[in-house]
């Protein structure tokens, strides 16, 4: 069962179950029943996103009650997590558009830290900031996963004016080309067809996919199946899939990524930190206990063979409360990484009380571009208090079960 701070280990919403799955124009509703995975991460469909969120974090902050608060409910501080860093697109379907900020919001973000007097610090010292004393002034962290290639082409250069230093967690297949970026394909196909068709659970399911509402729903359906399969089911899934569909996974994976070049570019500044994401980027809760650990130390000894440093910093592949488990959180401090970051949302408390091997990040969501949001969700006030950890999540959790 995966481990989310203060609350323990829970165990995940039931699976989703497929067999009757054969039309989405007739079995899917708009907002559907079978999402209980996504919601158990904390995601949401387009259609439910923005507006109601959005004027909450509104009312928020004119209602004083986050300035009010102030540091009792802040912290040290906080960890952003961002993804793809690219100019906005125009394309309809775009169902990984939360996981996207342009290079002008980066910018207006970096510029507002600044301005709200915020220290954007290196991920070293953030967990020196988290393990010593409370500061006087409250630090953000920079954080970017996946390793993708606009990394390099759109957000290095408005990080290198700002001189904002940052960390980068890289699965290191991706850069040597051979990682499958089977989320992206997803989109690229759903993105194409009208009518979709595949295996799944040894049955051939065939969906109508006329309209973009559907194609949102189909991807949503079908990334939380794929994200509860054994790496080679995946493998075998998203293959089959692009096969059938003349989508060239291995050119999308590397065109997406960035190589082993635009990383030692990245590796020769002194404001980057080069963390490690394993090598194929698997969900942990997926592999045996064996085959995680494999992954992290090889992702760890491939990154120092590169860029002959340590590698001390770690991120949870997805990193949700589905993506790993307890036995994972000893795994990263038992490999020497300094930190483990998740992709639970939260704070950072001063004085040791929150667990570095399970890191709270607030990952910003694209299509919110409010910079009050932002200064709301900043200030602590949307979580619930941080509990000390250190000693539960390692020593003393509930059992999970297998």
């Amino acid at each position: 069962m995966p481990w989310s701070p203060g609350r323990g280990w829970r165990r995940p919403e039931a699976g989703v179950r497929f067999g009757f799955l054969q039309n989405l124009s007739t079995v899917m509703p708009t907002r559907p029943r079978w999402g209980g995975a996504a919601a158990s991460r904390g995601e949401t469909l387009p259609s439910e996103v923005s507006f109601l969120a959005s004027l909450r974090l509104e009312l928020a902050y004119l209602s004083g009650v986050p300035w009010l608060r102030g540091r009792r409910a802040g912290g040290a501080g906080v960890v952003l997590r961002f993804e793809r860093v690219r100019p906005r697109r125009a394309t309809r379907f775009q169902p990984l558009k939360s996981r996207e900020i342009t290079p002008k919001f980066l910018d207006r973000t970096i510029r507002a830290l600044k301005r709200w007097k915020f220290d954007i610090v290196s991920m070293d010292e953030a967990c020196r900031r988290a393990v010593t004393l409370a500061s006087r002034r409250r630090f953000v962290c920079l954080t970017f996963d996946g390793g993708y290639k606009d990394l390099v082409t759109a957000a290095y250069p408005v990080l290198s004016r700002h001189g904002a230093p940052f960390t980068v967690y890289v699965p290191t297949a991706f850069p040597d080309g051979v990682g499958e970026a089977w989320w992206l394909a997803l989109e690229e196909v759903i993105a194409r067809e009208n009518r979709l068709s595949l295996v799944i659970d040894r049955t051939e399911r065939h969906f109508n996919i006329g309209n973009a509402s559907e194609k949102y729903q189909l991807y949503q359906f079908l990334e939380n199946w794929m994200r509860s399969l054994a790496p080679p089911e995946v493998s075998s899934a998203i293959n089959d899939l692009c096969r059938r569909y003349a989508v060239d996974l291995a050119a999308l994976s590397r065109e997406a990524s960035m190589d082993w070049d635009d990383l030692a570019t990245l590796a020769a500044d002194p404001l980057v930190t080069i963390g490690s994401a394993t090598v194929n980027y698997p969900v942990l809760s997926n592999l045996s206990d064996a085959a995680a650990l494999r992954e992290m130390t090889m992702g760890r000894a491939v990154a120092q063979a590169a860029f002959q440093r340590d590698v001390m910093h770690f991120a949870y592949p997805f990193g949700d409360r589905a993506a790993f488990r307890r036995q994972h959180v000893v795994m990263t401090a038992e490999a020497g990484f300094v930190s483990a970051a998740s992709a639970l949302s939260g704070i950072v408390e001063a004085e040791g009380r929150t667990n570095l091997h399970v890191l709270p990040r607030i990952a910003w969501d694209g299509r919110q571009r409010s910079l009050r949001a932002m200064r709301v969700i900043l200030s602590g006030v949307t979580f619930p208090p941080v509990q000390s950890t250190r000693g539960a999540s390692l020593t003393h959790p509930a059992s999970p079960s297998s």
